[in-house]
């Protein structure tokens, strides 16, 4: 079962720019979180799918707490270069790392404020991707041989990357396209959809309602051995699990802003 993570919402504190937490829960119901998970993946495997998109798994009241300081002056993107790959990337100047590799990759400095703002809800998905993970390879039949469990005979899972994205109109900075995540380097990711800025602007003007966002994966098998394309019209509170090696893309938008939460993970062998 889900364990019940942290309750948390935020207020200020006069002397320092880090909210405190009051009470409120991250997930949006943690035992219906945890069947879900459970009830879907095996949906997912029939269809030969390695991914799954979960509606609303963690709260949107929540999400919508802890993001205005977020917004207002903790999302500070870091320039980082890659090399290009299929979704052609090179500069990549939208998004802020709370977390980063050993060896300081892709940048080394990492925002500590921000990962300490968002550390609870880091947790909690640590927690849905080992319950999600464990289903995906098995579920009563995981191989805790070839992993380190938990006394609930979850893996231990690791957060290798931790970033926040923030995706606008504007050329490079509008999607991220078909790719990866982590070159084959993690065991799978999760990515978590932000609510729309109504902080820094009116919801109208930041909404990217109707022009575009979303997911998009090249996951399962069609009766030709093409892989199946699956569009997700994702929103706040919606959480993607990614096994190792699925292409897929942060689609477009042509308005407003889209904000994302990622997470790269290992998983403890």
């Amino acid at each position: 079962m889900v364990s019940p993570v942290a309750d948390h919402y935020f207020e200020q504190d006069s002397k320092s720019s880090v909210p405190k937490c009051t009470k409120c829960a991250i997930l949006a119901s943690p035992v219906d979180v945890h069947s879900q998970i459970v009830k879907n993946v095996v949906r997912a495997k029939l269809a030969k799918r390695r991914h799954l998109v979960l509606t609303r798994a963690i709260s949107p009241e929540y999400l919508d707490a802890l993001m205005p300081p977020i917004v207002t002056s903790l999302f500070q993107p870091q320039v980082v270069t890659y090399n290009g790959g299929i979704a052609n990337v090179k500069n990549w100047k939208i998004s802020c790392y709370l977390e980063v590799m050993d060896g300081g990759v892709p940048c080394c400095n990492p925002h500590e404020a921000g990962r300490l703002h968002c550390l609870d809800l880091l947790n909690t998905c640590n927690d849905l991707f080992a319950i999600w993970y464990r289903q995906q390879q098995g579920g009563n039949k995981f191989k805790t041989s070839r992993y380190k469990a938990d006394e609930n005979g979850n893996p231990v899972v690791s957060r290798l990357m931790t970033f926040i994205t923030r995706y606008t109109p504007a050329p490079d900075e509008n999607a991220l396209l078909k790719h990866i995540d982590g070159a084959g380097k993690v065991d799978g990711s999760v990515v978590v959809a932000l609510p729309v800025d109504r902080w820094t602007a009116s919801e109208d003007e930041n909404s990217f309602e109707g022009h575009g966002g979303g997911l998009t994966f090249w996951d399962g098998v069609k009766q030709s051995g093409v892989p199946d394309e699956i569009t997700y019209d994702t929103r706040s509170g919606d959480v993607a699990f990614i096994d190792k090696g699925v292409w897929h893309q942060a689609n477009p938008i042509t308005k407003g802003t889209r904000w994302a939460l990622v997470i790269f993970y290992k998983v403890e062998r």
